[in-house]
C-alpha cells in the first residue's frame, strides 16, 4: 500500500517529548487560514511512497535509538487507510524490537469527527492533537499552534508520556523552530510564532538574501 508522504526528518525534537522520527503526509481538505505549511494541501500522487519503505526508512534513521513518532501534514486522517497500515506497522516494529516509543499524531478534524469516523485508527496512537488551526485565536500550549487544540493522551504509553504535558503552557519565550536542509531545501520544523516566517523573510531580504517559493504563502 503507498502513502502519499511530504517529508520525513530525524531527528525531531519540537514537535513531542525527546528525538523523535517526524513524518508530514501530503494531501490536506481542511486548508486551515494562516497555514504555514501550504505545500502539504495537494493530494499530489507524486508524493506517493509504499508504507513498507516509509517504514525501512525509520528503523534505518533511528537504528541508534529514538524517543517517538510524530506525524503530522497535511491531514494524516485524509488517508486513513495507508495511515492504518502505517500505524499497524510501526506498532509490529516496537512490538518486535522490545521498543518503547510512542506515535503522536496531528489532525485539524474536531475530536467528535474523529471519534465517529476513526475510532479504530485513534486506537492505535499513543497520544493525538486534534482540531483545526485558528489563526485568530490566543497561542496554543506545548506543542500546539492555538489554544483550541489539545493534548490528549490516549493510551497507557501515552498517559506516562504526555499527562504532564497536558496543561503545559507555550511560553513566549520558548518556540523553537528547527532547521533543516535537505536536497537543496531549506526546512523549517516546528510551531512558529505568528509572523514569525515573515520576519525571516524581511531580515533575509535585509541582508540580500531572497526566499524563493516558501509553504506559508
Amino acid at each position: 500500500m503507498d502513502i502519499l508522504l511530504n517529508k520525513a526528518h530525524f531527528p525531531v525534537t519540537v514537535l513531542g517529548p525527546g528525538r523523535r522520527i517526524g513524518l508530514w503526509l501530503q494531501g490536506c481538505t481542511i486548508r486551515c487560514k494562516g497555514c504555514v505549511s501550504r505545500d502539504t494541501w495537494p493530494a499530489d500522487p507524486a508524493r506517493a511512497m509504499p508504507v513498507a519503505a516509509l517504514l525501512a526508512w525509520c528503523r534505518k534513521v533511528a537504528a541508534d535509538g529514538f524517543d517517538g513518532v510524530t506525524i503530522s501534514g497535511g491531514e494524516p486522517f485524509d488517508q486513513p487507510k495507508p495511515l492504518a497500515a502505517l500505524l499497524d506497522g510501526l506498532a509490529a516494529w516496537r512490538a518486535s524490537a522490545g521498543l518503547d516509543f510512542d506515535i503522536l499524531c496531528y489532525s485539524g478534524h474536531p475530536l467528535k469527527t474523529l471519534e465517529k469516523r476513526h475510532a479504530k485508527i485513534l486506537a492505535r496512537l499513543d497520544a493525538l492533537i486534534p482540531e483545526p488551526y485558528a489563526d485568530g485565536r490566543p497561542l496554543g500550549g506545548l506543542w500546539r499552534g492555538s489554544d483550541n487544540q489539545t493534548l490528549l493522551p490516549l493510551s497507557p504509553r501515552g498517559q506516562a508520556r504526555y499527562a504532564a504535558c497536558v496543561a503545559a503552557p507555550q511560553a513566549e519565550d520558548a518556540k523553537r523552530m528547527q532547521v533543516s536542509l535537505q536536497d537543496g531545501r531549506l526546512w523549517f520544523i516546528g510551531i512558529p510564532h505568528r509572523g514569525d516566517m515573515a520576519a525571516l523573510e524581511e531580515l533575509c531580504r535585509a541582508r540580500g538574501l531572497e526566499l524563493g517559493q516558501v509553504s506559508w504563502r
